[in-house]
């Protein structure tokens, strides 16, 4: 990004982590509008025993926004809330408040992700290459699974599929 400041370079990586998480967007819902609303029994459904779930789906996207914060601030690995590591096992017993829990955890990744880049220092953005490379990617991973949760949401609400557990 030619003729940045860093504060101007971080305010334009918080605006993109923002727009493809939660904040209104051109595109469409962003990753937290897909899953408003978005009942625990509808996060469990798989269209087949090949494909993930909105659950795993909700997971797998916190999960990286924990990894590229870790790779930023190089942060020892283990310290994500959930034993594993990108496509996660649900629940033996999956429960409303168990789905609540995963939606605050994605929340407060988006969050500590950004409270990380908003506070790197001149000298820690040096290869600023790389690190707009896993910026840029983690926004486009929450919208690229936003489409996803969608597409689920559609087959689960018109009809095609029944949900029943």
């Amino acid at each position: 990004m030619p003729h940045k400041s860093k504060s101007e370079i971080i305010e334009i990586y918080l605006g993109l982590l923002d727009r493809s998480f939660d904040k209104k967007g051109w595109h469409g819902p962003t990753l937290r509008g897909a899953l408003r609303g978005v009942t625990y029994k509808e996060a469990l459904w798989r269209p087949s025993p090949k494909h993930h779930n909105i659950w795993e789906l909700a997971l797998h996207a916190a999960y990286w926004k924990y990894v590229v914060r870790r790779r930023l601030t190089g942060e020892n690995k283990g310290s994500f809330l959930i034993e594993g590591s990108n496509w996660f096992k649900l629940p033996t017993k999956p429960t409303a408040q168990a789905w609540k829990k995963i939606l605050e955890m994605l929340r407060k990744e988006h969050e500590l992700l950004k409270r990380v880049i908003s506070i790197q220092s001149p000298t820690r953005l040096q290869g600023i290459e790389k690190k707009y490379g896993m910026i840029t990617g983690i926004a486009a991973h929450d919208l690229y699974h936003a489409g996803q949760i969608q597409l689920l949401k559609r087959l689960i609400r018109g009809g095609v599929v029944k949900t029943t557990r």
